[in-house]
């Protein structure tokens, strides 16, 4: 059985893109009621990345949320982070290995971008599935899949955060096209008042008003 997932929003961290300094802006996504945060930032050196890693799980659990680290089980193991977002192209095995490193509990997430990715990531608790529209963190991963393609992705059996150019106003169309929820950075990061955006995200995201909880 999946692990459930703590929220239909997941929050992906970029410090260099955010308007104010990272724990600042994930503070306030958590007050708008953001509840499961990506920390990314993997050019930071190890020692700098575990400091930021610790100090973000504290604000998050402070407010009930779950973090996931990305690609280092590692690192999630050592602060006993909620889970690890492995990159793409992981293979099963390494999905395998993540579970046995990390415990039954932990959430395991992979980034897929197609067929082959969804394929290997089968036995993980989600996908994150990029790019579904145009976004510029997200250049290099050929053309946007659209809704056509988030939806022939979701067909594969695991639970997919459509990631890549989500808007708010289109996040009911990503739910109505199978997706279990929706990851956004520039959104959050980026927003004048992040406390804010991130409610307005959850309430597009929820289409029944229901939002998942841990």
């Amino acid at each position: 059985m999946r692990n459930p997932l703590p929220s239909r929003l997941l929050v992906v961290t970029d410090r260099l893109g955010a308007r104010r300094p990272l724990a600042e802006t994930v503070r306030a996504v958590l007050e708008g009621g953001g509840r499961w945060i990506w920390l990314r930032e993997r050019d930071l050196d190890a020692p700098v990345r575990r400091d930021l890693a610790r100090d973000l799980l504290g604000i998050v659990r402070g407010a009930g949320g779950r973090l996931v680290v990305g690609a280092d089980p590692d690192l999630c193991a050592a602060i006993g982070a909620d889970g690890v977002h492995l990159p793409g192209a992981t293979t099963a095995p390494e999905v395998a290995a993540a579970r046995r490193r990390l415990g039954p509990a932990a959430l395991i997430g992979v980034s897929a971008h197609g067929a082959a990715d969804l394929a290997e990531a089968a036995e993980a608790d989600y996908v994150t599935l990029s790019p579904i529209f145009a976004s510029a963190s997200k250049p290099g991963y050929g053309p946007a899949l659209g809704l056509d393609g988030l939806r022939a992705g979701c067909a594969a059996g695991i639970p997919v955060i459509a990631l890549g150019g989500i808007a708010p106003e289109a996040a009911p169309a990503c739910r109505a096209a199978g997706a279990a929820g929706v990851a956004v950075m520039g959104g959050l990061m980026r927003a004048q008042d992040p406390a804010a955006a991130a409610r307005t995200f959850l309430d597009a995201v929820a289409g029944s008003g229901r939002i998942l909880r841990g």
